[in-house]
């Protein structure tokens, strides 16, 4: 068996600059996933991290990739609650705010957790903000703090070349 290394992102989110986009819709779902994420981060050793608040999971990757590209930031954590309803409203919501999510990460280079349960009914989200499943928004917190470090230890992209 040839040698082989083996690459990943810690848990210290000292210096770290993180901001969180919480979808407001299902705030009695987003609430305790925003509490469980900055709880994390400050047990983490963050500092100051600010909470932007947009109406709903739709609107969480325009404002993701309005902070990604803003260079303040070394990760953005999304948080909302898509719940199913009787319509096709949750699957259009909540694969556009997937897709979109992953699209600002990808064309950034900034990693934006996808935080959002996307769920069939409140007992599922429930179970994910503390309940049996433990809570999503502490697990979303982990993933950016470790894919900070792991990014930051990885070489960097090339650079295009410019005009001759």
């Amino acid at each position: 068996m040839g040698t082989y290394s083996e690459f990943e992102g810690t848990l210290d989110a000292a210096g770290m600059r993180v901001a969180i986009v919480a979808g407001r819709f299902n705030d009695h779902v987003t609430k305790p996933l925003l509490e469980g994420a900055l709880g994390a981060l400050d047990d983490l050793g963050a500092d100051s991290v600010p909470v932007h608040w947009v109406p709903g999971a739709f609107e969480i990757p325009l404002v993701a990739q309005r902070l990604a590209t803003s260079h303040r930031y070394d990760a953005v954590i999304c948080i909302g609650a898509v719940i199913r309803g009787d319509t096709p409203h949750f699957d259009y919501v909540a694969g556009e705010c997937a897709a979109g999510v992953a699209r600002v990460s990808l064309d950034t280079g900034v990693p934006c957790i996808f935080g959002v349960l996307t769920v069939d009914d409140l007992d599922q989200a429930l179970a994910r903000t503390g309940g049996s499943e433990g809570n999503k928004g502490i697990e979303a917190a982990h993933t950016a703090v470790e894919m900070i470090d792991l990014l930051r230890n990885l070489p960097r992209a090339p650079q295009p070349r410019r005009g001759k």
